[in-house]
């Protein structure tokens, strides 16, 4: 079933009339770049239940949160950059079909490139592959479907774009909206996820609905990685002086309670804010800041969690190679 308003044909069509944007350059047509990177192959960790890993994507890893607001769109796009930075194959999939940002966050615009009229290929900024429904219709549009549909939009998003090219990525970050609807149980029992990571801020409101989702990935075998604390502390700019705007230590004892790590505590600061409102995001605009530092940080973190996780089974076809 195709969503409505989302009819590849039609998207190639219009995309006869932009400028894809080319692999290995930046959505603003910056040169590649020159410095030289290696690649070591990710292996991919055993996903819920009896699914298997998809054969472009070795580790799929979802983002969630229990309420909005508290960052996690720019926490994921932040995350898959630190990834590639440290020579993987990431990608990012906005699976918030109802208010897609990761478009804005990563400066790409125009449509994606459909070579069949049925497959799409990924944009790419910054280094990492994105998709999105917001690359699809226009920004304004709004998206007025019931949950099939919305859950439809988001296998065609997944399924038909051909991800990392002949080689496949290292890890596709999903991008989930708020909350523990259709979207994250269709997430749960049709789509491979090697684990799921949790966005909250400190405050107890957060925290709150943040149990909510842990919970529910608990529930349908999705192993948790691990917890990120946003908007930690406030670093004055003029003074110093550090403030917990939103509380203190809410994430870590959260992460006590329920016995998963906590990856990281990311700061509160305008830069990061104003590098995701102008398309590139802190950890591609300031790699050396300390923010893109604790991005960094909880990138690894992920990694390492993950590799505790046991390997996915090996098809027969790969084993006999």
């Amino acid at each position: 079933m195709t969503a409505p308003g989302i009819c590849w044909p039609s998207v190639r069509i219009a995309q006869r009339q932009s400028t894809a944007v080319e692999p290995g350059r930046s959505c603003d047509n910056q040169a590649p770049e020159s410095r030289l990177r290696f690649h070591m192959r990710t292996t991919a960790r055993a996903p819920q239940g009896n699914l298997s890993p998809l054969s472009r994507i070795r580790n799929i890893i979802a983002i969630g949160s229990g309420k909005g607001g508290v960052g996690k769109s720019t926490t994921a796009v932040n995350l898959a950059l630190a990834l590639a930075a440290d020579g993987a194959r990431a990608g990012v999939l906005d699976a918030d079909v109802y208010g897609p940002s990761v478009p804005m966050m990563l400066g790409l615009s125009g449509r994606p490139d459909s070579p069949d009229g049925k497959s799409i290929v990924p944009m790419r900024a910054h280094g990492i592959e994105a998709m999105s429904i917001g690359l699809l219709v226009e920004q304004d549009t709004p998206m007025i479907w019931r949950g099939p549909m919305a859950t439809s939009a988001l296998t065609q998003l997944l399924n038909e774009t051909l991800w990392g090219g002949e080689d496949g990525l290292d890890y596709l970050i999903v991008d989930l909206p708020p909350g523990t609807g259709d979207i994250q149980l269709t997430l749960a029992q049709k789509i491979p996820v090697a684990g799921a990571i949790i966005v909250t801020t400190p405050q107890d409101v957060a925290t709150l609905d943040a149990r909510k989702a842990l919970k529910m990935f608990q529930k349908v075998d999705v192993a948790v990685l691990g917890l990120i604390e946003n908007m930690a502390q406030h670093v004055c700019s003029n003074c110093g002086h550090v403030e917990h705007l939103f509380g203190q230590g809410g994430g870590e004892r959260m992460a006590e309670q329920y016995g998963v790590p906590l990856l990281g505590s990311l700061p509160l600061e305008a830069g990061i804010r104003e590098q995701g409102d102008a398309g590139t995001p802190v950890v591609a605009a300031q790699p050396d800041s300390a923010a893109a530092q604790a991005y960094h940080g909880a990138a690894r973190r992920l990694v390492e969690e993950l590799a505790k996780r046991p390997r996915a089974p090996m098809p027969i076809s790969a084993s006999l190679l």
